[in-house]
């Protein structure tokens, strides 16, 4: 419920301005201005952010503060104290994480033949796919083909994605919906049972495949449902925290720790696949996030100290459209999902200042702008933001089109008494996905033999920016090409002598680049207490 004047004073000029605006079609950005927009406004060009590493396969490279902080920390464990000689587990392909990647993968290597075990730090369903609310690409209709769908992803990632991962997020993304599809998935759908697709940010076709606006719920709900009635064993509660190699360099198993009682444990696998997600959680330069409580960049650290190398670890996506009133909700995904409904953004004059579905750095970074540079954002006391005019959708689309198609929108807003129906929200940028991960090559296998990597914790897939749709899409792309190579591979790996050797020699590298510190890597979980004064 809005009580703020100032707020109150700007929603009617938002409301005169409505309908003019609604029937308004913004000009898109230039290359130029979209290139002069991202240096001067995205977070990822403020060079005062970002560390250069002192050690490691990116030795040189520029990430975070935050993640440099956990790249070049001390271990979790002693090398000497662990009993490599008695596993509490012994399989053949062993899963770090619960989400769509880890669950995907887990069914590819179960149809595989393989014996297969999830970890998963919190619960299965516990991840950023539990919370993705748009939709999934795939181009399945007439008018489309994964060739278009190349061109708009590659070019969306400002060209630096590689191109053997986009093209198999593209070819493989129809199977992909069709997969999802028979293991019970509820699309939207035609009465005839055509799947309704939408647009996205940066997208020349309607290929957004969606379950209203909760498309990652529903998605998440199948593929669990699909993992524990296979009866594909779940060791949830335990966080990975130093993968294992053996005498030969290989990835074979990892070390595991009960995240309530501390309890060691050791895990041998043929394989291992990596499926730990994103980074949100950590909170990059102070920015709120959309993410999953667990989204601590576990994935990154963890082959990182085992010698994989990253790609683009410096580039992270700021959604443009996180909740930033009411402040119970700060930081809380307003799905792109709203935008290609046909809401625009508006400043505090009622002024629509750029194309609402331009891809979602430039989004971002035109927000900023507005509130940082032309200060024409709208003060909610703790922060600032502009308006996102939802009740345009029901003025281009008809009364009901909200409560139909983004359901889960109206009910988060409804429980602070704001009616997005007739009222419009503030936004502003939220962290919400780490384009940058794990190197991997096309069949999932990261710079460590027999360690994969599947999902958000990839780099490479997305260039520097993702187009909406395409992270869902690659979670099941690149977790079910993880699960169907390690079901080929497990069964040629004959593992050596287990070893932590690599966590000696990372420590010695630490010590000899001069590098002191009390941090300990893993994260596993963000720290929100409360500090004495």
């Amino acid at each position: 419920m809005y009580t703020n004047e100032e707020m109150i004073a700007s929603i009617k000029k938002v409301e005169a301005n409505r309908a003019a605006n609604a029937a308004y079609e913004p000009v898109r950005m230039t290359a130029q201005e979209k290139d002069d927009i991202l240096k001067t406004y995205h977070p990822d060009y403020i060079e005062s952010e970002f560390s250069t590493l002192k050690i490691g396969p990116n030795k040189g490279e520029k990430v975070p503060h935050e993640l440099a902080a956990l790249l070049q920390a001390n271990s979790r464990i002693d090398p000497a104290k662990i009993d490599l000689e008695h596993p509490a587990y012994d399989v053949d392909v062993l899963v770090i994480g619960g989400g769509g990647a880890g669950s995907s993968a887990a069914i590819e290597a179960h149809n595989g033949g393989a014996n297969v075990m999830i970890v998963t730090k919190l619960r299965i369903g516990d991840a950023n796919t539990m919370m993705a609310e748009g939709g999934i690409q795939a181009a399945d209709k007439p008018n489309d083909s994964p060739a278009i769908h190349y061109v708009d992803a590659y070019g969306g990632g400002h060209f630096k994605a590689k191109h053997e991962l986009v093209y198999k997020l593209v070819n493989d993304a129809p199977d992909a919906i069709k997969w999802l599809n028979e293991l019970g998935v509820e699309f939207d759908k035609t009465e005839d049972g055509t799947m309704v697709t939408t647009h996205g940010g940066g997208t020349s076709r309607k290929r957004m495949h969606a379950c209203k606006d909760y498309s990652g719920a529903e998605i998440m709900r199948t593929l669990r449902d699909e993992v524990l009635n296979r009866g594909i064993p779940v060791v949830d509660f335990t966080a990975a925290i130093e993968i294992i190699k053996d005498d030969e360099g290989k990835a074979a198993g990892a070390v595991l720790m009960n995240m309530e009682t501390k309890e060691i444990m050791v895990a041998r696998a043929k394989t291992v696949v990596i499926a730990t997600g994103g980074a949100g959680r950590l909170h990059y330069q102070g920015f709120p996030t959309s993410n999953h409580y667990g989204a601590t960049a576990d994935g990154l650290v963890l082959a990182y100290r085992a010698g994989a190398k990253l790609l683009y670890a410096d580039s992270l996506q700021y959604h443009p459209t996180g909740a930033a009133f009411p402040e119970q909700i700060f930081g809380a995904l307003v799905t792109e999902k709203v935008r290609s409904l046909g809401a625009k953004l508006v400043n505090v004059d009622g002024e629509v200042f750029m194309h609402p579905l331009e891809t979602r750095d430039i989004c971002a970074s035109g927000i900023i702008r507005e509130c940082k540079a032309r200060h024409k954002g709208i003060s909610t006391g703790d922060g600032e933001g502009v308006w996102l005019d939802t009740p345009m959708i029901e003025l281009k689309n008809g009364e009901g089109t909200i409560e139909k198609r983004i359901p889960a929108m109206l009910r988060m807003f409804m429980e602070y008494g704001i009616d997005i129906r007739k009222e419009p929200i503030i936004v502003y940028p939220t962290l919400h996905y780490q384009n940058g991960g794990i190197d991997i090559t096309d069949d999932g296998m990261s710079g460590v033999e027999n360690l994969y990597v599947a999902g958000e914790a990839v780099g490479g897939i997305h260039g520097r920016n993702r187009l909406m749709g395409n992270s869902l899409l690659d979670v099941i792309v690149f977790g079910r090409n993880a699960g169907k190579s390690v079901a080929a591979k497990y069964k040629e790996v004959k593992l050596g002598k287990l070893t932590l050797d690599h966590v000696n020699s990372f420590a010695k590298e630490m010590a000899d680049a001069g590098i002191s510190t009390d941090a300990v890597s893993p994260k596993l979980l963000p720290d929100y207490a409360r500090k004495a004064n």
